[in-house]
Order: structure tokens, then C-alpha cells, then sequence
């Protein structure tokens, strides 16, 4: 018998009058629905948004972190995020990939 699955990190780096971090705030939104989610939101312009932005290699907003780690930056992608949190559910090890813009 398994217990609850625990939940991933992500961190969400937005910024002001962004429509792509309103947009990835619903898919995070719906996805987490299906996966458990403990998502923190930071201001890419502030301090901490600098650090994390700069350490992840995010170049404009929103960037999202998946577990501490890279996932992408500019819209996020359901589909993607979806595979990365089925992926890491089989395989802990495998929850993040390589920073990128979702096309």
C-alpha cells in the first residue's frame, strides 16, 4: 500500500503585467489538480527572483522551477509539465530537464 504522493516544489519567477505567467499560473492551476503541487511565487524583479532567475538561467518570465531545479521559462507547456511530473513519479531522479522555451 502506497501513501499519498508527495508534492513537487515549483516555483513560479513572474513579473507585472505578464500574460504568460497569468498563463502559466492556470496551467499550474489544472495540472495540479492531477498532480500534487506546492507552488511559491516570486517576482523575477526582486532579490531572490534575480538569484534564482540568474542560477536557472531564466531570461524572461515567467520561469518556472521544478523541484529546485530548471524547467523552462516563456509559456509553459501543459503537455511538458505533465510528462516531467509522470517522469519524475516513476523516477525521483528525472523530474527536471534542461531550461527551455516552450515553442
Amino acid at each position: 500500500m502506497t501513501g499519498p504522493r508527495p508534492a513537487h516544489r515549483v516555483t513560479l519567477l513572474t513579473q507585472a503585467d505578464c500574460s504568460l505567467c497569468e498563463h502559466a499560473k492556470q496551467v499550474l492551476a489544472t495540472v495540479g489538480k492531477d498532480h500534487p503541487l506546492e507552488v511559491t511565487e516570486t517576482d523575477l524583479t526582486s532579490d531572490e527572483g534575480q538569484r534564482l532567475g540568474a542560477a536557472a538561467g531564466v531570461l524572461f518570465a515567467p520561469g518556472v522551477l521544478l523541484d529546485g531545479k530548471p524547467f523552462s521559462y516563456g509559456r509553459l507547456s501543459e503537455r511538458r509539465l505533465r510528462r516531467a511530473l509522470r517522469a519524475a513519479t516513476d523516477s525521483p531522479s528525472t523530474a527536471s530537464a534542461t531550461p527551455s522555451q516552450a515553442s
